[in-house]
C-alpha cells in the first residue's frame, strides 16, 4: 500500500514514510492510495488485537505480520483492563462505545500506545538512525496520551503544546506531572487553533527542517495528521459491529449508526475509512459542541474558521480548524488540485465551499448536529437518572446529537470518547450538585453521588509533582523545536 499527499498526488511514501514523517513537505496529510476489502464476518469472530492487526496489516504492507501481532497484543491488554473496544448497552437501540478503559482514560490511548512501537519499527524498515522530535498540539487528551506513549522511548524526543486555559484541570495535570526524560510540555497562549497552526508552521518550515537535519534530527507528529495515529481508530468500529452480533442485536449486514464528538475530525474519519473497507455502516453521526463549524460545513458546504470562540466543559472539541477534514475532501473530490486550492483559501481567508456536488456525496455517509452548554448538561443528567448511565461532557454532546438522529430501527453507537472523572465539576454540576473549585474534591464527592470509582491513574494525580510550567505565544513554538540537540 502507497500513501500520497492530499494537495500533491506525485509525493508518494510507503506506510513506514508516512507514519515517520507525520506530515507531507508541502503541508498536505498522506492517504492510502486505495480503501483495502476485507472479510468483515471473519474479523468480527477476533479477539481486540487479532482484530487489529488484521486490519492495520493491511495499510502497513511494509510491516512484518508477526510484528503487528505481537504489537497489537501488547497493547491492547493489560493496560486496557480487558475493555478493549468494550460496548456498553445504555438504552433500546442505543449503546456506548466506551474508549476510555485506557491508560489515559480516553480514546486517544488506543493510537498512541500502539504509534509509538509503530513509529520505531518505521525507522527500523526504512533503516534511519536519526532522533524524531515529535511536536504535538493538543486540546487536552492528545497531549497526556502521546506523552505516555512515547515517554523514555529510545531515540525519540516529545514537546506538547496545550491552550492556557482550554482544558480541564485533571487533564493539565496530566501533562504536567508526566514523567520520563524525553518529555516537554508547554502552555500556550490563546487555543487549540493556535497552537496546531503554530505546530503546523514548523513542520512547513524548510529552514528548521535543514538546521535540525544538520543536527540529526527530523520532525515528526502525533496528531491524528499522522496516519499512524488515524489507522488503529478504524480497529474500534469493527469491535462495536461484532459486539452488536455477538448480543444478537443485528443480523449480519445490518447497518449500524455511530455517532462520534469530533473537533478535529479524526475520529469519525476513522469510522469512514471502516465503511470503506466494507464495514455495514449507516450513517456517520458528526457530534458538535457550541463551536459547530463541522455542522455548519456539513449543511451548507461552506467552511468558515474566522468565527467566535466559545471555551466549553467539553475542551478537547474546542477546534475550528478540523484538521483531518482535508482528508476527507480528497477521498470525496479525487482532486489534489482541489483540496490545495481549498486549503489555500483557508489559509488565506478563514473560509472555502465546496462544490454542491461534493456536499451531497459527503452528506451521502455524513449527518450533524450540535450540543449547547445547556443540553450537554441536561444530557449527562438524563442519562445517570434514566439510564443509569454516567458520561463525560464530550460523551453527553454524542448522546444529544444521536438522540436527535436515531432511526427507527437502526442500532445506534454513541462513541464515549473519555472518563467522566476527566471532568468532575462539569459533571458534578450537571446532576446537580455544588461543585467544588478543586477537581479531585470534585471527584471525590463525584464518587460519593455515583457510586462509581475514579480510575486510580486520575485520583492520583494529586500526590505528583508538577514538573512542567512554562507558558509561551505560539510564534515560540518554533524556537522550541530548535532548541533540541541530537
Amino acid at each position: 500500500m502507497q500513501f500520497f499527499s492530499t494537495r500533491d498526488r506525485s509525493r508518494i511514501v510507503t506506510s513506514s514514510e508516512a507514519i515517520a514523517q507525520g506530515l507531507s513537505d508541502e503541508g498536505g496529510l498522506f492517504v492510502p492510495e486505495s480503501f483495502p476489502q476485507v472479510d468483515v464476518k471473519a474479523i468480527c469472530e477476533m479477539d481486540y488485537p487479532a482484530m487489529a492487526a488484521a486490519i492495520i496489516k493491511e495499510y502497513l504492507t511494509d510491516y512484518s505480520a508477526d510484528f503487528l501481532k505481537e504489537a497489537t497484543a501488547k497493547t491492547y491488554g493489560a493496560d486496557f483492563g480487558g475493555k478493549a473496544g468494550y460496548l456498553a448497552p445504555v438504552s433500546e437501540g442505543v449503546s456506548a462505545l466506551e474508549l476510555w478503559h485506557g491508560p489515559t482514560c480516553a480514546f486517544k490511548d488506543y493510537a498512541l500506545q500502539l504509534m509509538p512501537k509503530l513509529l520505531v519499527e518505521a525507522k527500523k524498515n526504512l533503516n534511519r538512525t536519526e532522533k524524531t522530535l515529535i511536536l504535538v498540539a493538543t486540546s487536552g487528551d492528545t497531549g497526556k496520551a502521546a506523552l505516555d506513549g512515547y515517554h523514555d522511548v529510545p531515540g525519540i524526543e516529545i514537546a506538547v503544546f496545550y491552550p492556557t486555559g482550554g482544558t480541564s484541570e485533571i487533564q493539565r495535570l496530566q501533562m504536567a506531572t508526566q514523567e520520563g526524560e524525553n518529555v516537554a510540555v508547554y502552555a500556550v497562549r490563546g487555543n487549540f487553533d493556535d497552537a496546531q497552526t503554530g505546530v503546523k508552521r514548523v513542520f512547513g518550515d524548510k529552514a528548521i527542517a535543514a538546521q535540525l537535519a544538520e543536527r540529526n534530527i527530523r520532525l515528526s507528529s502525533a496528531n491524528s495528521i499522522n496516519w499512524g495515529r488515524l489507522v488503529p481508530q478504524i480497529v474500534y468500529y469493527f469491535a462495536a459491529y461484532a459486539q452488536l452480533l455477538k448480543a444478537g442485536k443485528i443480523a449480519f449486514g445490518d447497518k449500524v449508526d455511530f455517532c462520534v464528538p469530533t473537533g478535529n475530525f479524526g475520529d469519525i474519519l476513522a469510522g469512514y475509512y471502516a465503511k470503506q473497507m466494507g464495514l455495514p455502516v449507516g450513517k456517520l453521526v458528526c457530534a458538535s459542541n457550541e463551536n459547530n463549524v463541522l455542522t455548519d460545513f456539513l449543511t451548507t458546504g461552506t467552511y468558515t474558521a474566522k468565527r467566535e470562540f466559545f471555551k466549553t466543559t467539553s475542551p478537547s472539541m474546542d477546534i475550528l480548524v478540523s484538521s483531518n477534514l482535508e482528508r476527507l475532501l480528497y477521498h470525496v473530490t479525487g482532486s489534489d488540485a482541489e483540496v490545495a486550492s481549498l486549503m489555500k483559501s483557508l489559509s488565506e481567508t478563514g473560509s472555502y465551499t465546496v462544490r454542491p456536488e461534493t456536499l451531497a456525496k459527503i452528506q451521502e455517509s455524513f449527518s450533524c448536529g450540535w450540543s449547547s452548554e445547556e443540553q450537554v448538561a441536561g444530557e449527562i443528567k438524563a442519562r445517570y437518572e434514566k439510564d443509569n448511565y454516567l458520561c463525560d461532557t464530550h460523551t453527553a454532546v454524542a448522546f444529544h446529537v444521536a438522540a436527535q438522529k436515531k432511526r427507527d430501527g437502526v442500532p445506534m453507537v454513541v462513541l464515549s470518547t473519555a472518563s467522566p472523572f476527566k471532568f468532575p465539576r462539569s459533571v458534578l454540576k450537571a446532576l446537580g450538585h455544588a461543585a467544588p473549585e478543586n477537581d479531585f474534591e470534585a471527584m471525590q464527592q463525584l464518587e460519593q453521588a455515583t457510586g462509581h470509582t475514579a480510575p486510580v491513574s486520575l485520583s492520583s494525580l494529586r500526590q505528583k509533582t508538577e514538573r512542567f510550567d512554562a507558558v509561551i505565544d505560539p510564534v515560540q513554538i518554533a524556537e522550541v523545536a530548535l532548541g533540541y540537540q541530537s
